[in-house]
């Protein structure tokens, strides 16, 4: 009767029901077969939600990320990136690079950057003579660029499950979030070599025009940074402070998002976050009974048997996590899957902070993986290329984010050096 009703949860999920749906249809089905009433998971839910201090944080950021990605914010980024950097060889890929990751860093949705600046930036690329499957494979892939930056949602929320410093985690995907913009942006100064795109010329006066244009926008990365690690406010105080300060910069400086216009921007922001806050319900309950199952404990075991050395663990981990960043979102996989590995990569002595930063970059990298990485039809859509094309554009920059990948595992210090020399709770 077990089998067969795993069957079906499983048949569920195949025909598309809602994850939440699947998620909480396993763990009702584990808890009526030990025995523990289902008011058990409404409390036990009720009580993580209302005993956290940073779950209403999440709309809070969200919301201000999609202010931003609903005002010209973009355009002033860009324009004050090339100012800088397109002087250099690749220097608007560049630009896109870092464009991409602010955005991604504040709305948390590798699928609204791609949305929001793929109109922008790919046909401006493609003009300044970039090969177009480079072009394509550099929008795709830097879609999901900035999760490993601060405020970005997946942080918080593995913060939250995994019951891991939140300022910790912040401060240690700076590097990591570093290392990989650097790579891919060596690869497009190099295409930019072998191409020979269009440069700009070094202009003071056109680098102060852009930064003047650009500076509402620039002083929140400087707002968040003082703010929190400077002691001044805490995690939610600070969300609030950027909705604000959001708010104030593009309705009442700019003007380019209109008051009758707030409802819409809020009902999208509010139905992501709905969505995250109901699978995060169903999660809580499926962790809660996987707890009282020790599946943690039994995978551990089965584990241990097989893997002794922390080493081949981490290449193991990496594979399992490249796949599940292909075949499910990163939302569901936060909650569904950092519960069970956590306790598993800590008996393998893997700080839970580092485990942290190498979770958010195989989810960053297993976006745009072939066959099925969510970036890939997003990029598809957006542009109007078959997505076989994107599977080719995207190679190149896979390569590259593996290889970062593999330094950010096998070399701990990246992530936690400035968590241990600042003294980070």
């Amino acid at each position: 009767m077990i089998a067969a009703l795993m069957v079906l949860i499983v048949f569920m999920a195949l025909l598309g029901a809602p994850v939440f749906v699947v998620i909480s249809a396993f763990a009702m089905a584990g808890f009526y077969f030990t025995d523990i009433p289902f008011a058990a998971l409404v409390v036990d839910m009720y009580n993580k939600f209302a005993s956290n201090p940073v779950l209403y944080t999440i709309p809070l950021f969200t919301f201000a990320g999609f202010i931003l990605a609903e005002s010209r914010a973009s355009m002033r980024i860009v324009n004050f990136s090339r100012a800088v950097l397109g002087w250099l060889p690749g220097g608007f890929a560049i630009v896109a690079l870092a464009a991409c990751a602010f955005f991604t860093a504040f709305t948390g949705a590798s699928g609204v950057t791609i949305i929001a600046l793929g109109g922008l930036l790919y046909p401006a690329l493609i003009r300044e003579k970039y090969p177009d499957r480079f072009s394509l494979g550099l929008m795709t892939s830097s879609g999901s660029l900035g999760l490993l930056f601060p405020p970005s949602l997946p942080i918080i929320i593995f913060g939250v499950i995994g019951e891991t410093s939140i300022n910790q985690l912040f401060v240690a995907g700076l590097v990591p979030g570093m290392l990989l913009i650097l790579l891919l942006a060596m690869y497009s100064t190099f295409v930019g070599f072998k191409s020979d795109v269009v440069r700009e010329k070094v202009s003071f006066a056109g680098i102060l025009a852009a930064t003047w244009t650009a500076k509402w926008e620039l002083l929140i990365p400087f707002i968040v940074a003082l703010g929190i690690y400077g002691g001044y406010v805490t995690l939610g105080e600070m969300a609030t402070l950027i909705v604000v300060y959001s708010l104030i910069v593009e309705v009442l400086v700019h003007r380019e998002i209109k008051f009758r216009h707030l409802p819409v921007i809020m009902n999208q922001s509010m139905v992501l976050v709905g969505g995250i806050l109901i699978i995060l319900g169903a999660a809580l309950a499926l962790t809660n009974y996987m707890i009282d199952a020790q599946v943690p404990m039994l995978i551990l075991e089965s584990m241990q048997d097989v893997i002794t050395s922390k080493w081949v663990f981490l290449i193991g981990l990496n594979v399992f996590l490249l796949v599940v960043g292909c075949i499910m979102d990163i939302y569901s996989a936060l909650l569904v899957v950092v519960p069970l590995i956590m306790p598993v990569a800590v008996s393998y002595g893997i700080d839970p902070v580092h485990l942290g930063i190498i979770f958010l970059t195989n989810m960053e990298i297993g976006y745009s993986t072939p066959p099925v990485g969510m970036n890939l039809f997003i990029s598809s859509f957006r542009f109007n290329k078959p997505v076989m094309e994107l599977y080719r554009a995207a190679i190149p920059f896979l390569v590259i984010l593996l290889a970062a990948l593999m330094l950010i595992t096998y070399i701990p210090e990246l992530s936690l050096y400035l968590v241990t020399r600042f003294g980070i709770q």
